[in-house]
This record gives structure tokens, C-alpha cells and sequence, in this order.
């Protein structure tokens, strides 16, 4: 059996060892990110935990972990990671972004669109922005600049198309132009990749507007 100090040396020897081992912050942030989209929450913030005290200066990774708790629906520490981020970098767009979802999910929806409108200011091309915005405007009640703000988040990039579409969709149901939801509604699933989680919603939406055409087209017929 080693002696106590013979132990100490050891137990440091080791350490030394794993430091040495120890991983990258751009590993760290690659294991972050399977572990989100596994859905891995909390082994995502974990991990985190480790990069914020490497790295205590790091917005971007407050902004990270501030999304995982906002996942969890943990809108207190989510909002406690968004203002840290944004007061080490307040040009980060992502934190407004993402400060805004957190106000939109409590139902703080002018707070929302205040928050989206700062993170448009320091980059208007931001689709996914534009498209939040758009989806809380409609949840406002204004349908006609919800449409708006949805037709120059589609000006930016193809990058979401199929969201802005099934997005765009849901507002002209909203509106009662069923004709314009179901076309875009069939827009949205063209574009949609195969498999994307996104795709049920919208054939859910659809499947909405269609049920009482259907309906009413078996009524007709059967006379």
C-alpha cells in the first residue's frame, strides 16, 4: 500500500494527467451541441458550467446555456443568462433573440418585440429574428404586419423557407383567407426536409383547414 504522501503524489500526478487530456473549449462545444439535439438538456448546460468558469467573459457561452434553460422552460435562468450575455457583449444579436423568445413563452409579448426589434438593429439580417417577430406580432392580434415581417424574413435567404411559409400559413388562417393557408401551407411541406420535425405541425395546420372543405364537399355530394 503507497504511503499518504506517496498517495498525494499519485492523486497529483493524475490531475496533472487530465489536464493535460483535458478537452478543447471547441470539442467541448461540439459535445454541447449533440447533446441539445438529443434533447440532453441538462448534460448540455452541465458541460456549460465547465466552459463559463474556464471562460467567465464568454457571452456567447451565457447566451448557449441560457438557451438550454429556456428548452427546460426554466424562463428565470434563462433570463439571468441572456442579460449576462448581452451585458458582456452587448452587440451579441442571438442573446436579444433569444431574450425576447424567453419574454414571448411567459407571454410578455411587447417586451418580445422590444427585444427582437434591438437584435434587427445590430443585424437586420437575422431571419430567424424577422420570423419570431413575425409569429409574435401575430399573437398580438396584427395579422397584416405579422404577414409583413414574415414577406422580408423570406426576402433574406431560402435558409428557413418552409418555417416562414407554414408561418405565413397559420397567419392567413388566422385571417380566414383559407385558399392562401393551404397553398402555403403545401409550400411549406415542399420545402421542408424530409424527416424534419417540422413537417407534422404543418400537416397538422393543414389537415385543420382541410377538415370542414372535406366535410362539406361529402354534405354536397351526397344530395
Amino acid at each position: 500500500m503507497p504511503s499518504v504522501s506517496e498517495e498525494e503524489c499519485i492523486k497529483a500526478a493524475m490531475a496533472t494527467q487530465l489536464k493535460k487530456k483535458e478537452l478543447s473549449d471547441l470539442r467541448l462545444r461540439i459535445i454541447i451541441k449533440q447533446e441539445a439535439n438529443q434533447g440532453n438538456y441538462q448534460k448540455a448546460i452541465a458541460i456549460l458550467d465547465q466552459l463559463i468558469a474556464r471562460l467567465p467573459h464568454s457571452a456567447i457561452d451565457y447566451n448557449n446555456r441560457g438557451l438550454m434553460y429556456l428548452k427546460m422552460a426554466d424562463y428565470e435562468q434563462a433570463m439571468s443568462d441572456f442579460d449576462q450575455a448581452i451585458a458582456l457583449n452587448p452587440s451579441l444579436d442571438r442573446a436579444y433573440n433569444n431574450r425576447g423568445n424567453c419574454y414571448a413563452h411567459q407571454g410578455y409579448l411587447s417586451k418580445a418585440i422590444e427585444n427582437y426589434e434591438q437584435a434587427l438593429d445590430i443585424n437586420p439580417y437575422n431571419q430567424k429574428v424577422w420570423i419570431n417577430q413575425g409569429i409574435t406580432l401575430r399573437e398580438l392580434g396584427d395579422y397584416s404586419l405579422a404577414i409583413e415581417t414574415l414577406e422580408l424574413a423570406k426576402m433574406i435567404s431560402d435558409q428557413y423557407l418552409g418555417r416562414i411559409y407554414a408561418e405565413r400559413g397559420y397567419t392567413h388562417y388566422l385571417m380566414g383567407d383559407w385558399n392562401y393557408a393551404i397553398a402555403d401551407y403545401r409550400r411549406a411541406l415542399s420545402c421542408l426536409p424530409q424527416g424534419d420535425r417540422y413537417q407534422q405541425k404543418v400537416m397538422k395546420w393543414l389537415a385543420k383547414v382541410l377538415k370542414p372543405i372535406i366535410s362539406q364537399s361529402n354534405i354536397e355530394g351526397d344530395h
